[in-house]
């Protein structure tokens, strides 16, 4: 699928474009502009950050000017933290890159600007923009890093395609207990508790066993598990025998 053009407004630092464009590559995004950066280009500083998204650089297109940069796109994001006093749609890295996965699909063409560290982008960045992203960060402290900005726009672009389960059970060589499994371990517990006396008084034997097993029903046990409380209970037997 295309994606949007990442384009760097102004950047002041080398080690800021190699960065940005690493955490660019880990989303899989690797169309970045670059406009006007102050130390010239190519720059070594770059390419030593970039740390094996060095493609990224060597494919970046470079523009004199902001409106070089964005000649050939429909829709522009700009990224800001302030209030610009311009009437503009503001999301939030997650909507906007939504908003852009859905207007890609319909043919249009996506840039998303990031500004200079110092100070951001002007407002006359801002107002070449459809649009703005403002990322909900602590306000007494809403300055990020050009990178950090970039990775979390990115992040926001690969997880709207991405289809990783929010969790998973690593089984480390196991699988889940089946009932006939837990139903073994049940019965196995019970003889042995019945054996030792554990369920006394006798009035009060059917709900103890009831609780036991409601207990065995709530924790999610695997074939392993299972093996291993029944060796615990086995053990336990064979210790009290010798004694």
């Amino acid at each position: 699928m295309s994606q949007p053009a990442f384009v760097l407004v102004r950047p002041q630092m080398g080690e800021n474009i190699g960065a940005a464009a690493r955490a660019m590559w880990n989303f899989g995004l690797d169309r970045m502009r670059i406009v006007a950066p102050r130390d010239g280009w190519p720059n070594q500083k770059a390419v030593a950050m970039a740390s094996g998204a060095g493609r990224l650089l060597d494919e970046a297109q470079i523009a004199e000017d902001l409106p070089g940069a964005l000649a050939d796109r429909t829709y522009t994001y700009a990224t800001t933290a302030r209030s610009r006093d311009l009437t503009k749609p503001v999301f939030t890295p997650e909507g906007a890159m939504r908003d852009a996965r859905q207007r890609i699909a319909n043919g249009e063409k996506i840039a998303v600007l990031f500004g200079p560290e110092r100070a951001g982008l002007e407002n006359d960045d801002i107002s070449r923009a459809n649009a703005i992203i403002t990322v909900p960060v602590n306000p007494d402290f809403a300055s990020l890093n050009l990178a950090q900005c970039v990775l979390l726009t990115a992040y926001e672009w690969r997880r709207g395609a991405d289809e990783t389960p929010p969790q998973v059970t690593e089984m480390a060589g196991t699988d889940w207990a089946n009932g006939e499994e837990i139903e073994a371990l049940v019965s196995h517990y019970e003889e042995r508790l019945d054996d030792a006396g554990f369920f006394f008084p006798d009035h009060k034997a059917q709900s103890m066993k009831q609780n036991l097993r409601n207990m065995w029903s709530r924790m999610p046990l695997t074939q392993a598990d299972v093996r291993m409380l029944h060796g615990m209970m086995r053990q336990m037997v064979r210790w009290k025998d010798r004694g």
